[in-house]
C-alpha cells in the first residue's frame, strides 16, 4: 500500500522484504514480495526475487530459520545494509519490510533494530488496532526510546473481518499518546482488494507527514 502511494505522488520506491521466512522462495505463494508485485501496478511483469535477500522455508525468528537449514553463518547483515546502501542511490524511498518486531533475532547476536539502526531506517510502527496493542505498542515504542530512536508514527492496523469497537480503538489511541507522547496516525481497516485500496487507507501515512 505504502508502495502504491508513492509510485502514486511521483516517487521512485523500492520495495525490500531482506528476511523472508515461511516459505520456499520468493516466487512461493506465501512470499511477501510476490504479494506486493502482484498487487502493485508498477510492478506487474518484475521480478519480486529482486526484492528479496534472504528466504528461508521455516516460519520462524531468520536467525532460528536459517540455522534450520545450517545457513546461519550466510545470514550477514552487512549483505543487507550494502544492500540498502545501493538501492538509495536510485530509488526513493527504499521501503523495508522487517520481519517480526524489534527483539527478534535476524543473526546470533543481530536483533531486528540492530538491523533498523545499521541501514539508518525510520521504522513505522503497525500496531493491531484492538485488545493488547497498549502494551505491545509501548513496549515496543520503550526499546526505541532506549536506542534513541524515533519512530516516523504509528498506524493500527484492524483487519479482522468484525471490526474492533471504536470506543476501545479510541482507549487504546488514547492511552499510546498519552504514555509515550508519540501519536497514532490512523487505522487503517480490513483491505478487500489490494491492487486498489480505498482512499482512507493511505490517510494514516499521509498524516505522518513523509511525502
Amino acid at each position: 500500500m505504502m508502495m502504491q502511494l508513492f509510485y502514486e505522488k511521483g516517487y521512485s520506491p523500492f520495495y525490500l522484504k531482506p528476511l523472508q521466512t515461511g516459505c520456499r522462495d520468493p516466487y512461493d505463494e506465501d512470499s511477501d514480495a510476490k504479494f506486493v508485485y502482484q498487487n502493485v501496478g508498477p510492478l506487474s511483469g518484475k521480478d519480486p526475487a529482486d526484492s528479496v535477500i534472504y528466504c528461508f522455508g521455516n516460519p520462524k525468528a531468520p536467525y532460528f530459520a536459517a540455522r534450520d537449514e545450517g545457513k546461519e553463518k550466510e545470514l550477514d547483515v552487512r549483505v543487507i545494509e550494502e544492500f540498502v546502501n545501493k538501492k538509495t542511490q536510485f530509488f526513493n524511498p527504499v521501503i523495508i519490510e522487517g520481519a517480526g518486531g524489534l527483539l527478534v533475532p535476524v543473526g546470533e547476536n543481530t536483533l531486528m533494530i540492530d538491523l533498523i539502526e545499521l541501514t539508518a531506517s525510520k521504522p513505522i510502527i503497525a500496531a493491531r488496532a484492538g485488545l493488547g496493542t497498549i502494551n505491545h505498542t509501548l513496549l515496543t515504542l520503550e526499546v526505541l526510546n532506549r536506542r534513541g530512536m524515533e519512530p516516523l508514527g504509528i498506524v493500527f492496523m484492524d483487519s479482522g473481518e468484525i471490526p474492533t469497537p471504536r470506543d476501545m480503538i479510541d482507549e487504546n489511541i488514547e492511552a499510546i499518546e498519552t504514555a509515550s507522547g508519540v501519536k497514532v496516525a490512523g487505522v487503517i481497516g480490513r483491505i478487500e482488494d489490494f491492487s486498489c485500496p480505498k482512499s482512507a487507507c493511505y490517510r494514516p501515512i499521509e498524516r505522518m507527514g513523509i511525502l
